[in-house]
């Protein structure tokens, strides 16, 4: 197989090039993400993260060695921040490579 696509990891309308990623934040619309010249990093981050974990599973990555990343679903749990009780939400990324022992570099995946 073959490693996930820009496409199916970043939307159907992503593209790059040597020095820039565009990405379209209607294409995040079906996770829940609603597009708006005001939507912050983190909101954006989300919809990416909603959009990409269909196909970044263990199961797509069990039957696909070139898939490096996974991403799952945690428990949730309530956490006080300042005496304010907060829903968290838990996403884990993990990252695959042959073991060389070397720190994390983004390149390597």
């Amino acid at each position: 197989m073959s490693e996930p696509t820009l496409t199916q990891i970043f939307g159907p309308n992503a593209t790059q090039d040597a020095t820039t990623i565009t990405l379209h934040k209607a294409d995040y619309s079906p996770t829940g993400f609603i597009p708006a010249s005001s939507n912050t990093a983190e909101s954006i981050l989300g919809g990416i993260l909603a959009f990409s974990q269909p196909t970044l599973t263990a199961t797509n990555q069990a039957s696909n060695t070139d898939q490096s990343i996974v991403v799952t679903d945690s428990n949730d749990n309530i956490v006080t921040r300042s005496s304010v009780q907060y829903r968290r939400k838990t996403k884990i990324l993990s990252f695959d490579k042959v073991d060389n022992g070397s720190a994390f570099n983004p390149s390597d995946y």
